[in-house]
C-alpha cells in the first residue's frame, strides 16, 4: 500500500516476480497468530490479493476484507477472487465498519507515516481481544536501500528525486514496543533476516522496482532519463550483490513482525 502523501502506480505483475520470498513471511505471520474463528479478517494492504487464499483457508468461515490505496492492485486481486471484498482505502484513514477481529497487514505498513499515531490508532479499531498482525520490511539500511539515496544524490536527477526520499520508515522493534503496549494485553514483536536465494542477471534491482524503487521511478518521467537512472542502480546492486559461484545471489532481508492483542 502507498504514502498516504503520495501513491506510486503499482505494478502486480513486477511486484509477483518474486512472489515466493516475499510471500514467506506473510504466512510466518499467519502462523503466529492464535484467533480460532473470527467473523471478519480485514487484509490491510492487501496488493494484488496473493495472501488472500491462505486466509481464507486458515479461516472458512470469515468474510473477508482486502484493503489497498492502489487501483491497480485491487483489480488484480478482483480479478484473482472475485468472491472477495475488495475496497480503495488509505490505511491512514481506513476504519472497519465494527470493531475488528482482526486486522492483518503484510508488507504495507511501511508506506504509512507516522507511526507514532498509525499504530495507536490501528489498536482502537480492534474489539477485545481483537488482534493486530504487521509484518513490514526492515531493510531499510541495506545496500539494496542506502544505493537508492547514493544514486539519486550523485545524478542530475538529484533535484527531482531528493523530495521523493523517504527517511527509514519502519523503526526498531523497543519504539514499536513503546507505541503498542499502553494499548495492549499481549505483545509479541520479532525480526526475521531472510537470506532469499535468487536468480538472474540483476535480482536485487529487479526486486526493488516492483516496490522501494517505485517511487523514484515513477517521478522520472522522461524515458531516458528513467533508463539512465535505473540502469545506474542496477550497476550498483550488481556490485553490491554479486553473484555466488553458482550463478545465484543472496539478498539478506531483515522484516519486523508484530502480533499485538487488544
Amino acid at each position: 500500500m502507498s504514502a498516504p502523501n503520495k501513491q506510486p502506480t503499482w505494478n502486480p505483475g513486477q511486484y509477483l516476480k518474486f512472489a515466493g520470498h516475499r510471500m514467506r513471511p506473510a504466512l510466518d505471520l499467519l502462523n503466529r497468530i492464535a484467533l480460532d474463528d473470527p467473523a471478519v479478517v480485514h487484509d490491510l494492504g492487501c496488493g494484488p490479493g496473493n495472501v488472500t487464499p491462505f486466509l481464507k483457508g486458515r479461516w472458512p468461515n470469515a468474510r473477508h476484507v482486502g484493503i489497498d490505496s492502489s487501483a491497480e492492485m485491487l483489480a488484480k486481486a478482483r480479478a484473482e477472487h472475485p468472491d472477495g471484498d475488495w475496497l480503495q482505502a488509505d490505511a491512514a484513514t481506513w476504519a472497519p465498519d465494527a470493531p475488528a477481529e482482526l486486522i492483518y497487514s503484510n508488507a504495507a505498513l511501511q508506506w504509512v507515516d507516522d507511526h507514532a499515531a498509525l499504530f495507536p490508532r490501528l489498536m482502537g479499531l480492534l474489539a477485545p481481544g481483537g488482534v493486530l498482525a504487521v509484518q513490514m520490511p526492515h531493510n531499510h539500511a541495506a545496500p539494496s536501500h542506502m544505493g537508492m539515496r547514493d544514486v539519486v544524490e550523485a545524478g542530475p536527477w538529484r533535484a527531482k528525486l531528493e523530495p521523493v526520499l523517504r527517511e527509514f520508515p519502519v523503526h526498531d522493534p523497543d519504539v514499536y514496543y513503546d507505541y503498542l503496549a499502553p494499548h495492549t494485553g499481549s505483545l509479541d514483536i520479532w525480526e526475521t533476516v531472510y537470506a532469499q536465494v535468487m536468480e538472474g542477471d540483476n535480482p536485487v534491482a529487479e526486486w526493488t522496482k516492483g516496490s522501494a524503487l517505485k517511487p523514484l521511478l515513477d517521478a522520472l518521467t522522461d524515458p531516458d532519463e528513467n533508463a539512465e537512472f535505473f540502469a545506474t542502480y542496477s550497476k550498483a546492486m550488481q556490485a553490491a550483490y554479486p553473484k555466488r559461484a553458482d550463478g545465484k545471489t543472496l539478498f539478506h532481508f531483515r522484516r519486523l513482525f508484530i502480533v499485538a492483542t487488544r
